[in-house]
């Protein structure tokens, strides 16, 4: 059975409150031994630590999402790294994300995103921690910002849907590109375009749960359980074998978080 990490969830969210434990079992059997879940306000922080801490397959990144910049506080950057620096060394504090910039949303503050993201990638680079980066419609500006910061780790750029040559600057900079449930769409042409181009070593496996469900099960709750199909969905894009993507983004995700292979074998 091939092995698979889900890079990006959102399992804390309240559509998991009835059944969490079900699904991280089924996703279990299914190969998904490891869930990465994301921060993206400090009101969340205190909730995904507590599910890491107690569940040997989750892990956690802390972060202020560009989406939620109406519930960011002034205080909230000063807590993001007291919150690093607390669990700074604890390998369950994984990355620093979800963070980035949304310039999807029209009326959004763009001055005030940039200085979100900017602060958030001085603690990523300050923590020696990935970042898991959320762009919509700012690859030019977040990739601008990238090489000023010059990130040692990298990082992943979550749920990527830009160009092919967006995606060799991300490489070039030490990113790995999230692929998920987006790709399996009919009306996703450009992705299905570039995903045959990208180099394997460069991607990483993601739902997004509950969000970006897969086109085999529309408008239902996404999960880690449907990570191996959406697998399987992306390597018939690239003309290979589900087996060969599925170890090779294993190895790619290992090899960004520092995790050792044999750990999950």
């Amino acid at each position: 059975m091939s092995i698979y990490i889900d890079t990006h969830t959102h399992l804390d969210f309240p559509e998991f409150d009835s059944d969490r434990d079900t699904v991280l079992a089924d996703a279990e059997r299914l190969g998904v031994r490891r869930v990465l879940l994301m921060g993206v306000t400090s009101a969340n922080w205190d909730r995904i630590w507590t599910l890491a801490s107690h569940d040997e397959r989750l892990y956690a990144a802390f972060g202020l999402h560009p989406m939620f910049l109406d519930q960011h506080q002034p205080q909230d950057l000063q807590l993001l790294r007291e919150r690093l620096a607390r669990h700074a060394g604890d390998p369950r504090c994984c990355a620093v994300g979800e963070f980035g910039l949304d310039y999807f949303i029209e009326q959004a503050d763009r001055q005030a995103q940039q200085q979100l993201f900017e602060a958030q990638l001085e603690m990523a680079r300050e923590f020696d921690l990935p970042a898991l980066l959320h762009v919509r419609r700012a690859h030019a500006p977040v990739i601008a910002a990238l090489k000023r910061f010059q990130l040692r780790r990298g990082g992943i750029v979550h749920a990527f849907s830009g160009s092919l040559e967006e995606a060799r600057e991300y490489i070039r900079l030490g990113f790995k590109l999230g692929l998920g449930g987006a790709a399996t769409w009919p009306q996703a042409k450009r992705m299905q375009r570039v995903i045959p181009q990208l180099p394997a070593t460069s991607l990483v496996l993601e739902t997004d749960s509950p969000d970006m469900a897969p086109a085999f099960c529309p408008h239902q709750r996404n999960s880690p359980q449907n990570l191996p199909q959406i697998c399987e969905a992306i390597a018939r894009l690239r003309g290979e074998s589900a087996e060969q993507l599925a170890r090779q983004c294993l190895h790619n995700t290992c090899e960004l978080f520092d995790w050792p292979l044999a750990a999950l074998s």
